[in-house]
């Protein structure tokens, strides 16, 4: 096979694997989020429409009274939502989110990004995406339409990691430096810092949060909240490259495990409560849409819908 086969062959199967997840996400979209979506994010305000004649039950404070002082008769002024909103995937890259144990983290993260995606497609929002590791290994803008939508879906599931470790700090400090319109961002990570708690990114999420409106997607997989008794085993870090020979059977190993894990997880729940941030937690043994679910009726509880 020469080069143009083998370029010929990788095309078709990038379309196929981006179809196959826009297809698995089309039915969640159209059923289950996209009208969430809809009601739950705004846009900017509202925009004049027009001048109208009072009638009976308007608020008298849409009056206009240049209007109203020109006729002789009372005119309200109507308005309507302007939509037109900013999205963005920060998905992370990094080598930590390759294990799974059934399926990755990053396979479960696509599909939570396609479907966000194309709730944003169905709305006419603007989408942008930006890849990150230890630092942003890609940034595109945010545009309109399927084109670009399906363009960002392929840059995302065959990215090609540079670096395999992880930088939320410098992530979000990038974040906070180019975006200047306030955007929805989505930020799909399993938030597995190398820093220990207190978490290193704590400033520059809440820079971020005061100027936009962040959604923290924390992914997690089964085998990380609790390793089962298999004997021993090699545990190979995946953004480092160490590995460690660990007694599985050891009942007492197990439970530091599942004390260890629950700690920096709670501290990280502590972290986005003090940001006032909904973190969704989606757990790679479940099917992503039920936390996704969650989440959109807490915020339409809050906001009264």
């Amino acid at each position: 096979m020469n080069q143009d086969q083998r370029r010929e062959t990788e095309v078709k199967d990038i379309l196929r694997r981006v179809r196959n997840i826009e297809i698995k996400t089309r039915e969640l979209v159209e059923g289950l989020i996209s009208g969430e979506y809809h009601s739950i994010f705004k846009g900017r305000g509202i925009e004049f429409a027009e001048v109208r004649e009072y009638q009976p039950g308007d608020d008298i404070r849409t009056i206009d009274w240049n209007v109203t002082a020109r006729f002789n008769a009372p005119f309200v002024k109507e308005y309507i939502e302007e939509r037109d909103l900013t999205l963005y995937i920060a998905f992370d890259v990094s080598a930590s989110n390759e294990f799974g144990y059934r399926r990755s983290k990053k396979e479960v993260g696509y599909e939570i990004a396609a479907s966000i995606m194309f709730s944003a497609l169905r709305n006419n929002d603007n989408v942008g995406l930006c890849l990150f590791s230890e630092g942003v290994e890609k940034f595109i803008p945010p545009r309109k339409g399927r084109k670009h939508l399906l363009r960002l879906l392929r840059e995302l599931v065959y990215w090609k990691t540079r670096r395999r470790a992880t930088d939320i700090h410098a992530a979000l400090a990038f974040l906070n430096k180019v975006l200047k319109r306030r955007s929805i961002i989505f930020i799909i990570s399993d938030f597995l810092s190398p820093s220990p708690p207190p978490y290193d990114f704590e400033e520059p999420l809440k820079q971020l949060r005061s100027r936009h409106d962040v959604v923290p997607v924390v992914i997690m997989d089964v085998r990380e909240v609790d390793i089962p008794d298999i004997g021993y085993i090699f545990l190979e870090d995946l953004e480092t490259g160490e590995q460690l020979l660990l007694n599985t059977s050891d009942p007492l190993f197990r439970q530091q495990y599942r004390e260890l894990v629950a700690q920096r997880h709670d501290e990280l729940r502590q972290m986005m409560k003090r940001l006032k941030l909904e973190m969704i937690e989606v757990r790679t043994d479940e099917p992503f849409y039920i936390p996704m679910q969650r989440f959109f009726a807490l915020r339409k509880r809050r906001a009264g819908i």
